[in-house]
């Protein structure tokens, strides 16, 4: 394995490492920033800032990645000189999702406020999260010009969810921190382990210039 490649995946591990933690540091008690931002914003879910967040985080959730499987398909159907790449990133895409999935039985954390299911991490914003890093690959190997973009408008839709989550009550920040790292971390070692990373030079050349 080149270097390159294995600085991201030394990365990644690190990430990971770092939502395991986080979550076992707060499974039975939450942290002091946790209680002081769900006590600022307790009621809001019925105010018209929960309203409105309410119906941001309809589109900006689990829908998400059930949304860029189909735009995968098409690809596919379009080209099909792309089925490697795009089975590929949909491995990424299944395996970052899946963490919410995975984990949450594993820290039995409860939510701010009475809520149906548990909440270590957010599974919202894991949706969000890997739809974007997905959508950065997807747009390293097709669309190069359109990276910067594809990050900038992934980690402001991630960082408005995590928001949403927050002011409706139903995650503590640290559900929305640990989502992030969770994502990045298995995103980051499937992606180099499925050779989607390093971007091709053409990315690079992009990115430099």
């Amino acid at each position: 394995m080149t270097m390159p490649r294995v600085r991201w995946v030394v990365t990644g591990v690190v990430l990971f490492a770092a939502f395991l933690w986080l979550g076992f540091l707060v499974d039975r008690q939450p942290l002091q920033l946790d209680v002081e931002v769900a006590t600022a914003l307790q009621g809001q879910d019925t105010r018209p800032a929960g309203q409105i967040a309410g119906v941001v985080t309809n589109v900006l959730g689990p829908v998400l990645p059930y949304v860029l499987g189909v735009v995968l398909l098409a690809i596919v159907l379009r080209d099909r000189s792309q089925f490697s790449l795009c089975v590929r990133l949909a491995v990424v895409l299944l395996l970052c999702r899946f963490t919410s999935l995975a984990f949450k039985p594993v820290f039995q954390r409860q939510r701010p406020r009475v809520y149906p299911d548990l909440s270590y991490p957010s599974g919202h914003v894991v949706s969000v999260a890997t739809t974007g890093l997905v959508v950065v690959l997807l747009c390293a190997w097709l669309r190069p010009r359109l990276v910067r973009w594809a990050i900038w408008v992934s980690a402001a839709a991630t960082v408005l969810a995590a928001a949403c989550r927050i002011v409706l009550g139903v995650h503590w920040v640290t559900d929305t921190v640990g989502a992030v790292l969770a994502v990045l971390g298995v995103g980051l070692v499937s992606a180099t382990a499925l050779r989607l990373i390093p971007f091709p030079a053409g990315e690079r050349r992009s990115l430099d210039g």
